[in-house]
């Protein structure tokens, strides 16, 4: 049977939303356009006070608009636009702000998910091996955090010493809904941008209706990213030291070779530098096409990249985004890469103050106004010039979205896509 998943969508201290067809809560139907305010830790509408608020569609093809919702969280591409979502809306309270969930079938949020990460001109085989990730990807979550629940133990993604702070990013960040809308998870837009490639899409799934990766008797955590910049990451130099046996090192190319060792510094530094062959090296605006949003593809550089900081903009933007003040920085330091080249580690040098800081995003997170593409990158200092080169866009674990596009318009199936990047998982149907 298909499961349900709820997905958090919007935080706010208040929440407008356009109810497009019957909908009942409290047992009365309800439609039209309404707001609800957080007063007092609860929920205020139409005059009354509730914990919690549960829209449910009276019809199979029901939906809402959520107005001003928040897409591409602290990235570059950030801003606001008005959604619209088919499944119920939940209305909770967290953090002293009212959460709007959406409520859905797995394969209706999958038809949304890949709308949203995909492009209308996205091959087929590429679409069906996307379904089959995010599907993958849902359910180990769900189930990762029934395990977590079930030990009743606490759940760490922040680790603190003197002299060094490691934090990473997952979606054990959410308590009350299964995944979020946002990059954070699986970027999910509803049915806003559906239209385009509805009809693709909804084939994608149907071909691969209940289809989920499997290794050694659960489903696959299967990560993805834009562009793995030539040499796919581990997982556990992203989240927690957990390896995963099917989100290993490989090289993105045909026949798997001449994966250099990227943990060394003088190889990742040589690797950086070059534009070695690989699937996702392409420059091919149709193939790009297949997997970059009109927002996405205002970024022309994401194989090979480089920023530049003078050394006050470097020390004021690490103040602003870390709120640590480390004086002027004088270096910035690799401590420890990743076998994509990667850097899991930085050390951070300045006049008042040296802290190593880590995992991948928290790096990216700090050396940027919005994240870096990646943290596969170089630091050379010129004078109070720091260059950061660097190589890929994302955590590099597990499918390069970009690596499988060029591999869907060369022919290879989805099976053949999928086998590449989760070494040695299989394509099973779980319902």
């Amino acid at each position: 049977m298909e499961p349900k998943v709820s997905i958090g969508i919007l935080w706010n201290k208040a929440v407008s939303f356009v109810l497009n067809s019957d909908y009942s809560c409290l047992g009365k139907v309800v439609t039209e356009e309404k707001t609800v305010f957080l007063s007092n830790g609860q929920i205020l509408w139409e005059g009354n006070m509730y914990d919690e608020l549960y829209f449910e569609p009276q019809n199979d093809n029901a939906s809402f608009t959520l107005k001003d919702v928040v897409i591409g969280i602290g990235f570059h591409w950030e801003r606001k636009e008005d959604q619209v979502f088919q499944g119920a809306l939940k209305l909770i309270v967290e953090n002293d702000m009212i959460t709007a969930v959406n409520i859905i079938g797995v394969e209706d949020y999958l038809t949304s998910v890949i709308s949203s990460e995909m492009s209308a001109t996205a091959s087929p085989e590429l679409l069906k091996a996307h379904a089959v990730i995010s599907r993958s990807w849902l359910l180990a979550q769900i189930e990762k955090n029934k395990e977590i629940a079930a030990a009743n133990e606490k759940y760490s993604t922040f680790t603190e010493t003197e002299d060094e702070i490691i934090r990473w990013y997952d979606r054990e960040d959410h308590l009350y809904f299964d995944v979020c809308a946002d990059d954070h998870c699986q970027r999910y837009q509803g049915i806003t941008r559906a239209s385009a490639n509805l009809v693709t899409v909804k084939q994608a799934i149907s071909e691969t209706w209940g289809q989920v990766l499997m290794s050694d008797n659960k489903i696959c955590d299967a990560r993805f990213s834009k562009c793995c910049g030539g040499v796919v990451e581990e997982f556990q130099n992203c989240w927690e030291d957990i390896p995963h046996s099917y989100l290993v090192k490989l090289r993105d190319s045909e026949h798997g070779k001449d994966i250099p060792d990227l943990i060394q510094e003088t190889e990742a530094v040589n690797w950086i530098h070059t534009r070695p062959e690989a699937f996702c090296n392409t420059q091919d605006k149709k193939i790009l096409g297949q997997v970059l949003n009109n927002y996405d593809q205002e970024t022309v550089d994401f194989y090979r990249w480089q920023v530049t900081y003078s050394q006050e903009e470097l020390s004021a933007l690490v103040l602003k985004r870390s709120g640590i003040d480390f004086g002027l920085i004088e270096k910035l330091i690799p401590v420890q890469r990743g076998t994509s080249g990667r850097l899991v580690k930085l050390k951070i040098v300045g006049t008042k103050k040296t802290l190593t800081i880590g995992k991948e995003l928290e790096i990216r997170r700090i050396l940027s106004t919005s994240h870096l593409y990646s943290s596969a990158f170089t630091i050379d200092r010129k004078n109070d010039t720091f260059i950061v080169s660097g190589a890929g866009w994302g955590h590099g674990v597990g499918l390069c979205q970009i690596g499988a596009a060029v591999m869907g318009e060369q022919g290879y199936l989805y099976d053949r896509i999928l086998l590449h990047y989760y070494v040695g998982a299989s394509i099973e149907t779980l319902y």
